[in-house]
């Protein structure tokens, strides 16, 4: 006999009304039938937005991406537009990746919007999520959406919200949205659309994007060393595929090896066991074309074009990724210089990362003398720091998670931008005998050698939330008192705004958001971060350890330490 609990029971019932159509209410009486766990994930909770919007599984029910979870975000937010904005005519932009279902959805959200007497602007076709944050403040709209998934398995897609701004949504706005989502019922959504509210955006908007690109990711690298730079280029099936190789050529690289079979959009995303240029094995036929092609570095997007994967020749010839944040790291560095040479950089001027960030871009904020400014996981709050300080000039910021962004055109992490900085990089320090890795190096011998590392733990369904919830309380009740044999000198607890000194204990206010996160800090330096994700099944744990580089030839043995370290690290915390 199939046991159902009673409070799903009724969930789903409501879903089995003619607010709901036939195919919906079908698949919920094929779930009660014939399978009581999927129907149970499906409805014991409704989806939440998190880091990067809110992300779910395809599927019926509350805890599913539907055209009436959906629906019901984008009725709230056409609610919560017209209290905001009494007396204008609201506007919105959507876009949209190459998922199942996205361009569907995209289409749906339109509607309800247009519905509500919104004037909807519409691309025509897949776009990066970084174009939908320029558009939307090129077009002058008031909010923007993207349907995707990001970097999630196939059977996920997700919905991006974007403000004014365009950044994601922070506080108050994300609360306040929210609970006007929360108040609505299914059965007010409005479904039908005037389609004379629908405006197709096309070329003409890809074209003004490239040229910013270009305006904001290039800088006077000499025709010449492009045309010298050897570049393999992937999309792993997304939506950069319709920008980059075009970005790439207006900017005068035209030595671009793409790898085909990955070329085509495609949801379902057949060549790589994850889309996410994070994992070494999306990039693997990247990486056999750049030794066929003796390539100079590669660059893989993600499915919506925001994260960014770059290899490059290390000191043996070999090709290696770089981690996110090298790159960000690397990238920051050169833009930094390279105002400076102008007498462009001002102490007033500030870069940006995240919690758990390497500690290394303080160190650069610290030796070009500018501000320096640290915020939660997620490019919203970066976003929310260029508009909170608009007296101050924003370098350019970036995240752990293969992400960054080139100044404020765009306020969101931008892999379009980003590949021009990085082949711009590339090729002016081949044009000087040198490479990207051994700029790098030279960096750690400048501002001492910081290495990171990653550790993701996936626990799916509910009783993963469960465990990841108890992993961190655990974490809270039982504080570590040292790190592989290192004494635990101070503990922020982002959950209750509290910065504990150990050895004086002495607490302080930590000045952001609250958020699920706890980060130790060392004796010798070693920094390590607890944070569930916002948008994925994971607990992730994030290792960060340093010491000095004394010259470029001590770099292989300085290393081998440190990746040591690191490993005596994740024993010591049982994390392997």
């Amino acid at each position: 006999m199939i046991y159902i609990k009673p409070e799903i029971l009724a969930k789903a019932n409501t879903w089995l009304t003619s607010i709901f159509d036939n195919d919906t209410q079908q698949n919920i009486k094929d779930l009660i039938a014939s399978n009581p766990k999927e129907l149970e994930d499906s409805f014991y909770k409704n989806l939440e937005f998190g880091t990067g919007g809110m992300r779910g599984i395809m599927g019926v029910g509350t805890n599913r991406i539907n055209k009436y979870t959906l629906g019901k975000n984008t009725q709230g937010i056409s609610n919560y537009l017209q209290k905001s904005f009494p007396n204008e005519s609201i506007k919105v932009a959507i876009a949209y990746d190459c998922r199942h279902n996205s361009k569907e959805l995209a289409q749906i959200v339109a509607h309800v919007f247009s519905a509500n007497n919104i004037q909807v602007n519409i691309f025509e076709d897949l776009r990066p999520t970084p174009e939908l944050s320029f558009t939307l403040k090129h077009l002058n709209c008031h909010c923007g959406i993207v349907l995707t998934a990001s970097h999630n398995p196939p059977e996920y897609n997700g919905y991006k919200v974007y403000w004014q701004d365009g950044g994601q949504l922070v506080p108050p706005q994300d609360a306040e949205i929210i609970n006007e989502i929360n108040n609505l019922d299914y059965s007010q959504i409005k479904f039908e659309p005037n389609k004379d509210l629908i405006t197709l955006i096309g070329k003409d908007i890809d074209n003004i994007f490239i040229e910013a690109s270009i305006e904001n990711g290039s800088f006077k690298t000499l025709q010449d060393y492009k045309d010298k730079l050897n570049i393999v280029f992937t999309s792993l099936h997304g939506t950069s595929i319709t920008i980059i190789p075009e970005t790439l050529k207006r900017a005068g690289y035209h030595n671009v090896s793409i790898v085909e079979e990955q070329a085509e959009p495609n949801g379902d995303f057949p060549t790589v066991v994850s889309p996410n240029p994070e994992e070494p094995e999306a990039l693997k036929m990247a990486l056999e074309l750049a030794e066929e092609t003796n390539a100079d570095i590669v660059i893989g997007t993600d499915p919506d074009s925001d994260r960014i994967g770059i290899a490059v020749k290390d000191l043996d010839d070999k090709m290696v990724i770089l981690s996110g944040n090298q790159a960000m790291v690397l990238m920051t560095h050169f833009l930094l210089n390279h105002y400076k040479n102008e007498g462009r950089l001002k102490p007033t001027d500030f870069i940006a990362s995240t919690i758990v960030s390497t500690p290394m871009m303080q160190a650069l904020a610290d030796g070009f003398n500018i501000d320096y400014k640290i915020g939660l996981t997620g490019f919203k709050w970066i976003a929310k720091m260029i508009k909170d300080y608009p007296e101050q000039y924003f370098v350019g910021g970036g995240e752990e998670s293969f992400g960054y962004m080139v100044g404020d055109f765009v306020r969101d992490k931008d892999a379009v931008t980003s590949t021009l900085l990085a082949c711009e990089i590339a090729a002016q320090a081949k044009a000087k005998g040198s490479s990207v890795y051994e700029e790098l190096i030279q960096l750690f011998v400048k501002y001492g050698f910081f290495k990171e590392h990653l550790i993701s733990i996936t626990k799916k369904g509910i009783e993963g939330a469960a465990e990841i919830k108890q992993m961190m309380i655990d974490a809270r009740n039982n504080p570590l008192k040292q790190v592989n044999g290192s004494k635990v000198l101070r503990i922020e607890d982002y959950q209750f705004s509290i910065s504990k000194d150990l050895i004086s204990g002495k607490e302080s206010v930590i000045d952001v958001p609250k958020s699920n996160v706890l980060i130790y800090y060392t004796e010798d330096g070693s920094k390590i971060a607890l944070r569930p994700s916002g948008t994925e099944p994971k607990i992730k744990f994030y290792i960060s350890v340093n010491t000095k580089l004394d010259n470029v030839s001590d770099f292989k043995s300085v290393e081998q330490e440190l990746d040591t370290k690191i490993k005596a690290i994740v024993k010591d915390m049982k994390l392997a």
